[in-house]
């Protein structure tokens, strides 16, 4: 551990090869930038000596090649010094103080984000080893969450693709190690940060890692399909590169100003379509691919025109999801040729509009690829994202670039861990309650206090992004009402909520049961009814279960009144000699010998409720409905009683007066 301050004193540079890799940066940043990444180079020098990263690789060596794939990308400064600092939490004990004062809070802030990172991994993995004994179901959620986590803890997504490319230069150096720690490292990056690639648009790392993550899952199978390609990448690509030149030169002599752009398809991506369409190897024709974009949809028709002319089409590959656009809106013209050497060849066309929409819209490649559930919200925070990536290609100042990485707009979930390594998905603002519930009724009703990261805390405490959560529980225990109110904020999800009430509105259901099979008997004999089904008696007061019935007439929600009109309906076909109450819009409807008065309300449509069917003297209150006047309620009708507090506005004040005759 070295003892970092501000006046640590750094040697100079030894390794030939770090310095030969910082004299090329001046072809890419100024002068004042290569002088603040050399530093960084000086610093992680002395604290990484002789520490390996996990494939055996030193460490310094592992910090610089990261880099360079991010150079490749075009990143800037900031994160390219960061990345070389990326491990030195490990190795200096003050590190946050030694390197604010040396390259500033920006580069600073970057590597506690990967710090953070590091730390989910660690835990993470911990759920992650045992995905294989799970449901499929509860695989995609829990990597989901993971992969959302990752997004949510950082406030810069440059920290996300420093991650990206630090995995990718592992897998590249997996060779070297044990089986079991190759599969462990693939299933991670195969499972989690791949398809964050996919998502972000970054194909260059996305394409690498699930190449050489599935060459550790299922070396046989990656050597077939290897083989069957029968030419080496690079020479697919150069084989790409002529297509295309060929093609440019067309589609200009016909006048068609295009952009043009090929890809030789991985073998990942092979593998996947082979089992997706239970196809075999020679009946695929896009393992070489080329994309033309145009700006009109004529120039699309006339660029297939050309591609035609140019090469044979293979029968049966055409697609035109321009005049017949896929469910998801994606369009595009999709055709197979058989190219130069008789190799086979597919060619997507399409305007720069419907590119731009298959990118980023609802049609995007990364939700087609992975089949998950559409999530609106987290589909428009993705396009964000991939126009914050598209954007690092312009020439802006550091300011500007530093607001456009921030990813505050995934700031509105939380992602914490259970004791087991689990992530569960919050709102934000939720409490160690919330959490809870979300894993277990059962659990919610028994807590009695919470640890978060090892310390305890109040049950109102706000969770945040990546915390381990334990719930301290009675063996036999019961919620709070404190919980409920809103002043003391111990819930923030509507979920939680619920099931506290219920539990409060059900604690003595056994005993209501019982009070309310009392009471039914009691109307029973008084109605002079023997033997009768009581069931139908449930019914006609709109309830499904008995039990739910006679748990509403012990807690009083149903009246005397109520119960003997329902036997009466039953015992006696023939309704009741009750007197029907005409629409009036008077402030009084006449019921019988009574009427209803509406405190200080005049000219309002009168009706007597169905559902409780309020008869002089009963106690009564009124609620102004939507399209059908006032209605009158039992003041103890479950209907009021039920009323969400924002409707409370609605209710009247009523009472009965005797009319006279």
């Amino acid at each position: 551990m070295i003892h970092g301050s501000t006046a640590l004193h750094i040697p100079a540079l030894s390794d030939a090869g770090t310095q030969a890799w910082i004299a090329a940066l001046s072809s890419q940043f100024p002068p004042s930038a290569v002088d603040l990444i050399h530093q960084a180079c000086q610093l992680a020098s002395l604290a990484y000596a002789d520490h390996t990263e996990q494939t055996g690789l030193p460490l310094m060596h592992h910090a610089t090649g990261t880099a360079a794939i991010l150079m490749s990308l075009n990143l800037d400064a900031e994160t390219i010094t960061a990345t070389i600092l990326y491990a030195t939490p490990r190795f200096i004990d003050n590190w946050q103080e030694t390197l604010k004062s040396r390259f500033g809070p920006q580069v600073t802030g970057l590597v506690a984000g990967l710090l953070q990172i590091a730390q989910v991994e660690a835990f993470g993995s911990q759920e992650t080893q045992q995905l294989k004994e799970k449901t499929k179901n509860a695989q995609a959620k829990q990597v989901e969450s993971l992969r959302k986590m990752l997004l949510a803890m950082v406030q810069d997504i440059r920290v996300v693709l420093i991650k990206l490319a630090e995995r990718t230069h592992t897998l590249r150096n997996l060779g070297n190690i044990g089986p079991a720690l190759q599969q462990r490292i693939a299933q991670e990056v195969q499972g989690v940060y791949a398809p964050l690639a996919n998502r972000l648009g970054v194909w260059q790392l996305k394409w690498e890692m699930e190449d050489l993550s599935l060459r550790y899952l299922e070396p046989q199978l990656y050597k077939e399909v290897a083989q069957s390609l029968d030419s080496r990448r690079v020479d697919r690509e150069h084989y790409i590169h002529q297509v295309e030149a060929q093609l440019k030169q067309q589609l200009t002599q016909a006048g068609i100003k295009a952009d043009i752009s090929g890809r030789p398809k991985h073998i990942y991506s092979i593998i996947n379509k082979m089992r997706r369409k239970h196809l075999h190897f020679n009946q695929l024709f896009d393992v070489r691919a080329v994309r033309i974009l145009v700006n009109s949809i004529e120039e699309c028709y006339s660029a297939l025109s050309v591609v035609q002319a140019l090469w044979k089409p293979i029968p049966g590959e055409f697609d035109d999801y321009i005049a017949k656009p896929k469910s998801n809106h994606y369009r595009s013209l999709h055709t197979a040729v058989h190219g130069p050497e008789d190799l086979a060849i597919e060619v997507q066309i399409r305007t720069h509009e419907m590119h731009t929409f298959s990118e980023l819209g609802v049609a995007a490649h990364w939700r087609y690829k992975e089949g998950g559930k559409t999530d609106v919200a987290l589909d428009e925070k993705i396009k964000v994202l991939r126009q914050i990536l598209a954007w690092k290609e312009e020439p802006k100042d550091n300011g500007d670039l530093l607001q456009t990485f921030n990813t505050e707009l995934f700031q509105d979930n939380i992602y914490v861990f259970t004791p087991q390594g689990k992530v569960i998905d919050l709102p934000k603002d939720a409490t160690p309650i919330d959490f809870a519930y979300a894993l277990h009724t059962d659990l919610g009703h028994r807590t009695r206090g919470a640890k978060v990261d090892g310390h305890i805390v109040p049950l109102n405490y706000r969770l945040q992004n990546a915390q381990h959560v334990e719930i301290l529980t009675h063996k036999i225990g019961v919620p709070s009402r404190d919980w409920l109110s809103s002043s003391l904020a111990y819930l923030k999800t509507n979920s939680a909520r619920a099931k506290v009430r219920y539990w409060f509105k059900h604690q003595h259901a056994e005993a209501h049961i019982s009070h309310g099979r009392s009471k039914l008997d009691k109307e029973l004999h008084r109605a002079g009814v023997g033997t009768i089904n009581q069931e139908k008696i449930a019914q006609k007061l709109h309830f499904h279960k008995l039990d739910d019935c006679l748990n509403a007439i012990g807690r009083g929600d149903i009246t005397e009144h109520q119960i003997a009109f329902a036997i009466q309906e039953i015992v006696n076909p023939k309704p009741l000699e009750k007197p029907q109450h005409p629409v009036s819009n008077k402030s009084m409807a006449p019921i019988g010998p009574t009427e209803v008065i509406l405190a200080g309300i005049g000219n309002l449509q009168t009706n007597i409720a169905k559902c409780c069917k309020p008869a002089f003297p009963d106690n009564i209150v009124a609620y102004v409905t939507r399209d059908r006047g006032v209605t009158v309620h039992r003041e103890n009708c479950t209907f009021i009683h039920r009323l969400e507090t924002n409707r409370h506005d609605r209710l009247l004040t009523a009472t009965w007066r005797q009319v006279k005759k």
